[in-house]
Formats: C-alpha cells, structure tokens, sequence
C-alpha cells in the first residue's frame, strides 16, 4: 500500500510539468501549421506508450524512478523540433527556454539529446546514439513513437496535409512507406524493451490485414 501511495505522489507532482507541456505542443502546433499526424494527438499517443513501457521496464530497472519525468517531456515534444516544420536548432531552444521553469537545465539537456536522435532517418543513417546512463530512456520515447507509425491512416493524413496529395495518391504513398520502412521496424531490430517487441508484433500483423484491405477496395484494379 505504501509503495502504490508514493508512486501515486510521484505520478501527481509530474502532473504541471505533463500539463505543461501538452500545453506548449497546443501551442506550436497553431505558430508552425503542424498538421495532426505530428500534432497534440500524436503526442499525447506517444506519452501514452512511453508511460506503458517505462511501467513495464521499472520494475527491473528502478532508476528509471528518477527519469520519468525525462522520458514523458521527450515523449511530448519530440516532434516539437521537427525539420518537416521548423529549424530544429530553434525548435530545441524554444522548447528549453519554455520549459525551464519546470525542469533543470541539466535534464533538459538529456530530453534535447534524445529528441534529436531519435528519428528514424537518424538512426538508420547513424545508429543509435550512446547516452550513457540515461539510454534506456532514450529507447523507451523512442520505441514509443515508433509503435504510433503502425497507423496507416496516420500516414495518409500527413501525406494529404503536408503534400498536399489526394486521398489515392496519399494512399499509394502510405503503401510505399509502410512497404519500405514501417514493415522493416522488427527486422531492422529497431525495439529493444520486452513490451514493444510483443506490442510491435500485434500492430505489424494488423497493418498488414489493413493495407490488403485498402489494397482491395481501392487500388486493385489501378
């Protein structure tokens, strides 16, 4: 009982810093045009995850205690920094300097690191960076936005927001990437914690029940 009541205070003081920090993705969302697949909705999913995975990974792994607060801020404003929308030098500086009242210079730092190498193309072209005490963390915001791209729609809607395709050519794009990339993520070993590795594997055998679908009833006979 005592332990659930101390993780339950943690959880409640994290709670102006996660509003905080929802409410600056709002915020930049509107100042930089971000569309939805990379906006408030996208961040709340991912913080979601990341919450799941550092659940199941503390418990062999009580530092990660102290980096919570890292792995959800990391987990909010990832794409707040994002090169398709903004200067990523910019974005990174707009974000410390907002969120600073709240977390320390020396932490925000860690977040900034993790932003910005956690990307798809960052890895593939560099590999994983070495953060020394705080990797698991990285991996952990990390993996969790990779499991939000098992959504097909997700990638259509950026294709017809930002591209500004129509919905077949969104579509057709959406197949490519998924074909091309997406549907590597296992392969490529790109999860590392217990919980992705079982949740990567349920979303990868949906997504490809819901591309044949899509396939089907719309690009069959193209």
């Amino acid at each position: 009982m005592l332990i659930y009541k101390l993780k339950y205070m943690r959880l409640l003081s994290l709670t102006p810093i996660i509003n905080y920090a929802l409410s600056y993705v709002s915020r930049i969302t509107r100042i930089f045009n971000i569309d939805e697949s990379h906006g408030l909705k996208h961040s709340m999913e991912v913080f979601h995850l990341a919450n799941k995975i550092y659940k199941s990974e503390v418990k062999d792994n009580p530092f990660l205690e102290n980096q919570e607060d890292i792995i959800y801020v990391s987990a909010i404003l990832h794409d707040m920094c994002d090169k398709k929308y903004m200067n990523e030098k910019t974005g990174i500086t707009m974000m410390n300097n907002y969120m600073s009242p709240y977390i320390p210079k020396i932490k925000l730092d860690v977040i900034s690191d993790i932003i910005s190498t956690m990307s798809y193309s960052k890895v593939k072209a560099n590999g994983f960076p070495d953060l020394k005490d705080y990797q698991l963390s990285y991996h952990i915001v990390r993996e969790a936005d990779l499991l939000t791209a098992y959504d097909i729609d997700r990638c259509i809607i950026y294709g017809m927001e930002v591209e500004k395709l129509d919905y077949m050519d969104a579509l057709k794009r959406a197949i490519e990437l998924f074909d091309n990339r997406v549907l590597k993520y296992r392969s490529d070993k790109l999860f590392k914690t217990k919980y992705s590795k079982r949740l990567s594997l349920q979303l990868h055998k949906k997504v490809i029940k819901d591309i044949e679908y899509l396939k089907s009833m719309y690009l069959e006979n193209d």
